[in-house]
C-alpha cells in the first residue's frame, strides 16, 4: 500500500488541475491558468516533476504575453531536462520493481527539443534576437546528439525551429544562411522551396512585414493502457532486461528454480488526441485583402512518433516489471505461509496484499507537458509602414469563424519584420 501511494505521489498534476488550466487557457484567462500552476507547484507537481511545472508554466506565460518572465522559466526546464538526461536512461534504483512515476520526470525528447523551440519563441517576441539565435543553436545541437544517439529517430531535425531561424538570418542580412533554413523548413513540412521563406509577402517600398505565429489546440495527452501477456513471454522480457537491480536478480532466481505462472497483466503510456475546433487561421488585412496561415510544427505528429519509436522498449521493461513483481509477490506469500501454514489468517492476508500491491503500482507514466499546443501555424503580410489594427480570424472544419482576435496600435516599420504570437485551445 505504501509503495502504491508513493508512485500515486508522484504521478504529476491531476486530471482535474490539467482540465481546469485547459479551460482557463481557451478563455483566455492566463492568469488564472497561471495561478492553478504554481499553487500547485509544492503539490500536484512537487520536486519530481519539477521540469513539468516550469514548462507548463513557461507556455502559459508565453500565451499570455509575458515573453520575458516565460524566458527563465523555459532555461530552467531546460537545465533540469538536461541534468536529468544521463539518469533518464540509466534510472533510479527501484524503478524496474514500482514504476516510472516514482522518478524524477526528464521529459520527452520531442518536450526537451521544443522547450528550445518556445525559449526561442519568447527571445523573439521579447525582441531579443541574439537570445533567440542561442536557443536555435541550443536546438541544433541536441538534435545532432539524438542523431548521434538515437539513429532510427525520425525526429532529427525540426520545422519549426528552422523556419525562426531563417526568419532570424533573415533579420540580420544573412540571405543565404536563411536560405538554407527555410530550404530545411520546406522540406520537413512538404512544401516548395523559397529563399525568403514559406509563403513569403512581396515587400514594396514603404512597407514592412508582420509575421503572424499561431499556437493553436492542445497537445496529445498520456493514459495509461493495460494488455495481458504470456507468462513465457514475460519472462523472456525479464532475460532480456538490462536493469540489475537485486529485485531483477530474485526474479531470475526465481525462474531458474523453475517458477511458473499464468499470463499477467502490463501497463504502458499512449497518447491521445484531445479534441479542438480551430483548423485553421487568417488575417484579416487593410482593403479587404486577407492571409492564411499555414502549418509549420505539428506538434501532436512529433508526440505520436517519438512514443511509437520507443515503445518497443517500454514495452519489454513493462513486462519485466510487472512479471518481478508477480514472482515477488508470490514468494512472500510462500514465505509466510510456510511460516504460520498456508491456510492460516496471515497467509491469506499476504496473498491478497501482495497481489494488492502488485496491481496497484502496475502504472503507467502518464506524465507529460500538457500545456502544448498541437501544432504552430505562421501567417505572413506585407503591410504599409505605420500603425495598424490586426484582426485574425479562427475558422473550423466547415470554414465558419469560430472567434476572433483583434492586435491593437501594430507598428510596422519600412523594411523590417513585427512578430505577432497568439494561442487558441477551443
Amino acid at each position: 500500500m505504501a509503495a502504491a501511494l508513493l508512485a500515486a505521489a508522484c504521478a504529476g498534476p491531476s486530471e482535474r488541475l490539467i482540465k481546469r488550466v485547459d479551460r482557463d487557457i481557451a478563455a483566455r484567462d492566463y492568469g488564472a491558468a497561471q495561478s492553478s500552476i504554481e499553487d500547485a507547484k509544492y503539490t500536484a507537481y512537487g520536486k519530481k516533476n519539477e521540469v513539468l511545472y516550469y514548462l507548463d508554466l513557461g507556455q502559459v506565460q508565453l500565451d499570455s504575453g509575458q515573453d520575458k518572465a516565460a524566458i527563465p522559466s523555459f532555461a530552467t526546464a531546460e537545465r533540469r531536462m538536461d541534468e536529468l538526461y544521463t539518469k533518464s536512461i540509466h534510472k533510479e534504483a527501484g524503478t524496474l520493481l514500482l514504476n516510472d512515476n516514482t522518478v524524477d520526470y526528464a521529459g520527452e525528447r520531442f518536450e526537451r527539443a521544443l522547450a528550445n523551440v518556445d525559449g526561442a519563441l519568447a527571445y523573439l517576441l521579447s525582441g531579443d534576437r541574439d537570445g533567440a539565435m542561442v536557443e536555435v543553436r541550443r536546438l541544433v545541437r541536441l538534435l545532432q546528439e539524438y542523431s548521434d544517439v538515437y539513429r532510427h529517430t525520425g525526429y532529427s531535425d525540426d520545422a519549426f525551429g528552422e523556419y525562426i531561424s531563417g526568419l532570424l538570418y533573415a533579420d540580420e542580412g544573412r540571405p543565404d544562411d536563411a536560405r538554407i533554413c527555410f530550404d530545411k523548413a520546406e522540406k520537413l513540412i512538404g512544401g516548395r522551396n523559397d529563399r525568403s521563406g514559406p509563403d513569403a509577402p512581396l515587400i514594396g517600398a514603404g512597407e514592412g512585414e508582420i509575421v503572424f505565429i499561431h499556437a493553436n489546440g492542445l497537445a496529445p495527452r498520456k493514459v495509461s493502457r493495460t494488455f495481458q501477456v504470456a507468462w513465457g513471454d514475460a519472462m523472456l522480457a525479464v532475460q532480456t532486461t538490462r536493469d540489475s537491480e537485486a529485485q531483477a536478480g530474485q526474479a531470475r532466481d526465481a525462474i531458474a528454480a523453475g517458477f511458473a505462472g499464468n499470463a499477467i497483466t502490463v501497463a504502458f503510456p499512449a497518447f491521445v488526441q484531445p479534441h479542438y475546433r480551430i483548423v485553421a487561421s487568417e488575417l484579416d488585412l487593410d482593403g479587404g485583402r486577407t492571409a492564411s496561415s499555414r502549418l509549420v510544427e505539428d506538434v501532436s505528429a512529433i508526440a505520436f512518433r517519438d512514443l511509437s519509436e520507443r515503445l518497443a522498449l517500454i514495452r519489454t521493461r513493462a513486462i519485466a516489471r510487472a512479471a518481478i513483481k508477480f514472482v515477488l509477490a508470490h514468494a512472500f506469500t510462500n514465505a509466510v505461509a510456510n511460516k504460520f501454514g498456508r491456510g492460516s489468517p496471515e497467509a491469506l492476508l499476504a496473498g491478497i496484499g501482495s497481489n494488492a500491491l502488485a496491481a496497484g503500482t502496475e502504472v503507467a507514466d502518464t506524465r507529460s507537458w500538457t500545456t502544448l499546443p498541437s501544432q504552430y501555424r505562421v501567417a505572413r503580410a506585407a503591410l504599409p509602414a505605420g500603425t495598424h489594427d490586426v484582426t485574425v480570424v479562427y475558422r473550423d472544419a466547415s470554414g465558419a469563424v469560430v472567434a476572433r482576435h483583434e492586435f491593437k496600435g501594430v507598428v510596422v516599420r519600412e523594411g523590417e519584420r513585427v512578430y505577432l504570437y497568439d494561442r487558441t485551445a477551443l
